[in-house]
C-alpha cells in the first residue's frame, strides 16, 4: 500500500471535499483510491478457494456502492476510509456465507443476491469465514482495540505502521495486540472446532 505522500494528501482533502458534499470530489477521488480498493479485494479473495466464480471486481463494486452511499460519514483520512472499505468487504463476504449457510440449514423462500448468484462461497470455507467473524466479535467485545486491529491488519491488509497511524498507537503497542490478537483467536477457533 504505497501511495506516494502527494496523492495520501489529495485523497485526504478529497475525503474531506466529499463529506462537505461537493459531488465533483468523488469523480476525482475514485481512480486515485481504486487501485487501493482492487487490491484489499484482492486480498480478500486470495484467501479463498481456486477457481472460486466470486470476482474481486464484484466485491469490490459491492463495497464501492455501499461507501458511495455513505453520506453521512465524515472520513479522517485515506487511512480511515480503506479501513472502512476492508470492513465493507469483510461484511459483505460474512453475509454471502451466511445467505450460504442459510440456504444449506433450509432456509426458505426467495434469496435476495446482493453479489453475482454464482458466486458462492465453498459450504466448508462459509463455516470457517462465519466462525471466524463469530470469534472476532468476542474479541470485540472484550478488547475492542485488538479487535479493531485484527480487522485492519488481517482483513484490511495494513501494514502495522499503517494501523499505528490510523488508532493514534505506537508500532510495538499494534505488534503486540496483534500477536495476542492472533493467539486469542487460535484459541477460540480450536476449541470452536473441538465442540
Amino acid at each position: 500500500m504505497t501511495m506516494p505522500s502527494s496523492t495520501r494528501q489529495e485523497v485526504t482533502q478529497l475525503l474531506g471535499d466529499w463529506s462537505s458534499g461537493d459531488k465533483g470530489a468523488l469523480e476525482k477521488l475514485f481512480p486515485l483510491v481504486q487501485p487501493e480498493l482492487h487490491r484489499l479485494a484482492h486480498h480478500y479473495m486470495s484467501r479463498e478457494r481456486p477457481g472460486h466464480t466470486l470476482q474481486t471486481t464484484a466485491i469490490l463494486n459491492e463495497a464501492y456502492l455501499r461507501l458511495v452511499d455513505d453520506t453521512k460519514r465524515v472520513w479522517q483520512g485515506r487511512t480511515h476510509f480503506i479501513a472502512a472499505a476492508a470492513q465493507l468487504m469483510r461484511r459483505i463476504m460474512v453475509d454471502h456465507a451466511r445467505e450460504r449457510h442459510s440456504l444449506k440449514r433450509g432456509g426458505g423462500g426467495a434469496l435476495k443476491v446482493t453479489l453475482d448468484e454464482a458466486a458462492w462461497v465453498t459450504e466448508r470455507r462459509s463455516e470457517e469465514l462465519l466462525a471466524l467473524d463469530e470469534a472476532l466479535e468476542k474479541l470485540a467485545a472484550q478488547d475492542p482495540r485488538k479487535g479493531q486491529i485484527v480487522e485492519l491488519r488481517y482483513f484490511g491488509g495494513l501494514t502495522v505502521e499503517e494501523t499505528a497511524e490510523f488508532l493514534k498507537l505506537s508500532q510495538r503497542t499494534v505488534e503486540r495486540d496483534w500477536t495476542m490478537a492472533k493467539s486469542w483467536l487460535y484459541r477460540a477457533l480450536t476449541e470452536a472446532e473441538t465442540r
